[in-house]
Formats: C-alpha cells, sequence, structure tokens
C-alpha cells in the first residue's frame, strides 16, 4: 500500500506518494550533479571539486573566467529550457489524453520558432542589432505557439480529438511552420539565416547572463502554476463527463491548461531554439518512475527534461573537438525513434 503525505492549505491541497517523494529528492541530486559535471566539461577540463570551489567564491581568476562566463549561462538556459518543454508536454499529454502529445510533435514548437524567427528578421537592423529589446522574444514565442495550438486543436476536433488526427494534423501544421521559417531566413541577410538556422536547430551556444536573468523567473513561475492545476490536470484523465459533474468546467480548465503550456513553450523556446522530443520523452520516462499523478509526474519531469537538455549540450560541445552540435540533434536521435516506437505501440492496441 501506497504512503501518501497530504499537503494541504486554504488555496492548495494535494496527496503525494512518498515514494514518489523519494524519487524526486534523488534527481535533484542527480541535476545537481550533471550541473557540476557539465561545467567541468569542456575544451579546458576543470575538476568538479575545483567547480564546487569556484561556486563557492574561490578558485583561480582563469576558471572563474570559464565557468561563470562561459559555461554557466548555457547550462543554466539549457536546464531551465528542458524544464520547460518537459512540463509542457506533461500538460499537453494531460489536457488532451494523448500520450504522443509534446509541442514538438504537434507543431507547437515550430509556431514558437517560427515566430521568432519573424520577430528576428522584422527587429534586425543592417548591424544584425535587435532595434527592441530581447525581453519582448519570449512574447514573440508565446504567441507563435498559442495560435500554433489552438489551430491544430481546432483542426484536430471532430467530435473529439483522436491520437491519430492530432498528430497527421500538427505534423503538416508543423511543416508549414518550418517553411515559412525558411522563408524568412532565406529573405534575409546570410548571417541571419546562418545564426537562425543553429537556432531553430536547438542550441544554447549563445546564452548570456541576460537571457539567465529572464528565463529563471519566467520558468520558475509558470512551474509554480503548473503545480497549482495539478488537481485539474488529475480530473481531466477522467473523461469531460466525470470532470464536469465533479465540478470542473472543462472547457475553461482546458484552455488555461492550453495557455499555460503554450507559455512554457514559449519561454524555453525562445532562448534555446527547438530542442526537439524533450516534451515526448520526459513525462514517458517520468511516469515510469512515480506513476501519472500530475502532483508527482511534473516535477519529475521537470527534472528528467533538463538533465536531459544538459546531458545533450554537454555533448554537442566537448565530444567532437572543435565542432559544436545543436543539443536538438542528440535529442531529436534519441526521440525520433521513440516517438515511432510509441505510435507503433498504440496502433496494435
Amino acid at each position: 500500500m501506497k504512503k501518501l503525505l497530504n499537503l494541504q492549505s486554504r488555496f492548495y491541497s494535494q496527496l503525494i506518494d512518498l515514494s514518489a517523494l523519494k524519487q524526486l529528492g534523488i534527481l535533484i541530486v542527480v541535476v545537481a550533479i550533471t550541473f557540476i559535471i557539465s561545467l567541468s566539461i569542456g575544451d579546458s577540463f576543470i575538476s568538479p571539486l575545483k567547480v564546487i570551489s569556484i561556486l563557492s567564491g574561490n578558485g583561480s581568476e582563469f576558471d572563474t573566467l570559464i565557468v561563470q562566463e562561459f559555461r554557466m549561462p548555457r547550462i543554466i538556459v539549457a536546464l531551465f529550457a528542458g524544464m520547460g518543454l518537459a512540463v509542457s508536454g506533461a500538460i499537453l499529454q494531460g489536457i488532451i489524453r494523448n500520450p504522443l502529445a509534446s509541442p514538438d510533435v504537434i507543431g507547437i514548437s515550430a509556431g514558437a520558432g517560427g515566430a521568432v524567427v519573424a520577430f528576428l528578421a522584422i527587429f534586425s537592423d543592417t548591424n544584425y542589432s535587435l532595434t527592441v529589446s530581447m525581453e519582448w522574444m519570449p512574447v514573440a514565442a508565446f504567441v507563435g505557439a498559442l495560435v500554433t495550438a489552438l489551430l491544430v486543436y481546432g483542426l484536430s476536433w471532430t467530435n473529439g480529438v483522436t491520437a491519430t488526427r492530432l498528430v497527421m494534423i500538427g505534423v503538416g501544421i508543423a511543416a508549414f511552420m518550418q517553411a515559412t521559417s525558411t522563408v524568412l531566413m532565406l529573405a534575409g541577410p546570410i548571417y541571419q539565416a546562418s545564426k537562425a538556422n543553429i537556432w531553430i536547430t536547438g542550441s544554447v551556444n549563445s546564452a548570456t547572463w541576460e537571457q539567465v536573468k529572464i528565463i529563471i523567473p519566467v520558468i520558475a513561475c509558470l512551474f509554480f502554476l503548473s503545480l497549482l492545476v495539478t488537481r485539474h490536470l488529475n480530473l481531466q484523465q477522467f473523461g469531460d463527463d466525470v470532470a464536469t459533474s465533479l465540478g470542473q468546467g472543462v472547457q475553461k480548465t482546458r484552455l488555461a491548461l492550453l495557455l499555460l503550456c503554450t507559455a512554457l513553450v514559449g519561454s524555453a523556446v525562445a532562448f534555446s531554439g527547438t530542442i526537439g522530443f524533450v516534451g515526448l520523452m520526459a513525462p514517458h520516462i517520468a511516469r515510469r518512475l512515480v506513476g501519472s499523478s500530475f502532483g508527482s509526474l511534473i516535477p519529475v519531469s521537470a527534472c528528467i527534461g533538463g538533465i536531459l537538455v544538459v546531458l545533450a549540450d554537454t555533448i554537442g560541445r566537448s565530444m567532437f573537438g572543435s565542432i559544436e552540435v545543436p543539443a536538438g540533434v542528440f535529442t531529436a536521435a534519441i526521440g525520433a525513434p521513440y516517438f515511432i516506437y510509441l505510435l507503433i505501440k498504440m496502433q496494435k492496441r
């Protein structure tokens, strides 16, 4: 019999499986270890003990420069982008009750990416500098993600949403958004096109502390909101009739959850590019570890998503000499076969 911990206050109530809480604690430790190891690895290897010393305010000036200025911003962006993509995938799978749903598979990430490419094309001057604040880029990504999500969901609806119809329409919309991004890249300068192409693949190699200052509070706030709505996500799993009988406004709740999902995608994509399949893989791995209750699933998915993207970025920048491979290449190499496996498995049912 599972042991449960009841977290209850005036505004929030949640039952948490204690075994799931232990799994979450282990994953948080793994996140910390992954973070330190990633800071250690690069063109100039710095031992994990030295990294810990640097983080505590000690260490040589040269090592401190490498860790704090060159590596730490991109690792933090990778961590929080992975968290955002993973949580958005978990929420989307909960809304649609479809294990194949993820922001990149059904085109939401492509919509956010297309909006950011359009933002860069419209607001870049002849010196390739932005004419508006970078803080507007997550807003552009959110708008692109939201429009795409509503379009895919609306076109997929015929007395309900089936898995096959959702995936097929999502793939078509994603292809259209990618084609739009390509046209915008071709219409702009070569420098901008090459930079946008690397970004579309999914890369954090140009991350800065300015981006870190934006992505941390945005993803943290959205993650906190995601924890507050876990009860509504759990009710959605029982179907519309049961959720309605228990007092939930199903359509309004679904729209609010969709807005939360697109905000997470837009915030992540704005700074990391369209890193694929994290929103598909992380919730599936989390579900195998802690079950399907969203009170446990969302934080565990966030940890796994952050680990996946940090590891992909670390491998991409350290395993191929002077060539830096975008993180999205590795997540796609693992995620695409996994998606095909899930699709075949569902068709056999």
